[in-house]
This record gives structure tokens, sequence and C-alpha cells, in this order.
């Protein structure tokens, strides 16, 4: 069964259909629909599109971008740190 639901197509499928569909459940699947696979009627999984690739962590692209005043992590007073002299 296919519910249109604004721009979602969400299929409900049973378990022992999926096990012989999950070729063409897949293929639907990329093709934009969302597959809930249901046991006695009641949703017990889905198969949706993978999230978007992210970009790869690079580490070290800050360096040398920031710079440090002197000074800036030597231990303050409570008093300079609510007046706001530090």
């Amino acid at each position: 069964m296919v519910i249109w639901n604004g721009y979602i197509r969400i299929m409900d499928v049973s378990i022992a259909e999926a096990k012989t569909q999950l070729t063409k459940l897949i293929r639907a699947v990329e093709d934009g629909e969302q597959v809930v696979i249901t046991r006695n009627g009641k949703a017990v999984a889905q198969i949706t599109p993978p999230p978007p690739a992210r970009r790869p962590v690079r580490f070290d692209t800050m360096r040398g971008r920031i710079h440090m005043e002197p000074g800036c992590m030597d231990p303050i007073t409570e008093e300079q740190f609510f007046s706001g002299e530090y």
C-alpha cells in the first residue's frame, strides 16, 4: 500500500513480503519511497535512504590561525572576573 503524505510516499510491507521482495523494496527506496515493515499490522522497522554524505573531519585546519595573547591563561581573582578587567 502506498500512502501519499505530502511529498513522502510510504509503503507498508509485511515481514514475509519484505523477505521475498527485498531487492524491489531497495529500488523503491532509491526512487524516494519509504518502506515500513510490519508484523501483524504494526510497524516494526523502516527502510529509508541513508543520510546525505558528510564531509570528512580534517584535523589541524586552524593551526596557525589562532593566536593567544600573552597572559591569557594566567589565573585571575574573583574581583577581576566580576568587574570584567580580565
